[in-house]
């Protein structure tokens, strides 16, 4: 696992004890490890795949405190409210008005923008669900913010959670694929369904 002393731009959180409890949580859960190495930058799109089970959601947290990062995930407008709402912010969360006549990929492009630090994690399956096709709008998001995509994969057979190299977006269809060959070889949880 990477050693977070040569971090110097990419947004962590503070404290041991959230260190700890990620450790202790892929540990419980079968023991995950982490490889490869994230980049020291202060913005990215994270593209985690294969999505097939809920798991994926708890693996990605305990990977998220193991790694102390901040990353933010997007999330409906209407769920920010309360008594959630700071709950929601606090873990990470940015509303999205899917109606806003920017759509939601011109709203993380201007987050992007205003923001000095922004991991976004996402499942460009966007569904738990067999998908013919993935969406792009992670990747319209990146090439138009300027931000790399990393690819991560999640291996239910070697119980790893495995970091690709930063993508820089600029043909849609060759960004798609290069995701999708790191990502491709991984086995989910209910590999039908990848």
């Amino acid at each position: 696992m990477q050693s977070e002393k040569q971090w110097q731009h990419l947004p962590v959180r503070n404290g041991r004890f959230g260190r700890w409890f990620g450790r202790l949580g892929l540990r419980c859960l079968g023991g995950w490890k982490i490889t490869g190495e994230l980049p020291d930058i202060p913005k990215a799109v994270i593209a985690v795949a294969p999505h097939t089970s809920n798991w994926d959601f708890f693996v990605g947290i305990f990977a998220m405190f193991a790694l102390r990062l901040k990353i933010s995930f997007l999330g409906k407008h209407s769920i920010f409210v309360f008594p959630v709402k700071r709950l929601l912010m606090a873990m990470g969360g940015i509303p999205v008005n899917r109606g806003s006549a920017k759509g939601v990929v011109g709203e993380m492009v201007a987050a992007f923008n205003e923001r000095e630090h922004l991991l976004l994690g996402l499942s460009p399956e966007g569904t738990r669900s067999k998908v013919e096709e993935w969406k792009k709008g992670f990747l319209y998001m990146a090439r138009d913010a300027k931000v790399p995509v990393i690819p991560v994969a999640l291996c239910f057979q070697s119980r790893e959670i495995q970091i690709g190299e930063p993508i820089h977006i600029e043909d849609i269809d060759v960004g798609l694929a290069a995701v999708k060959a790191f990502t491709g070889q991984a086995q989910g949880k209910r590999p039908e369904l990848a």
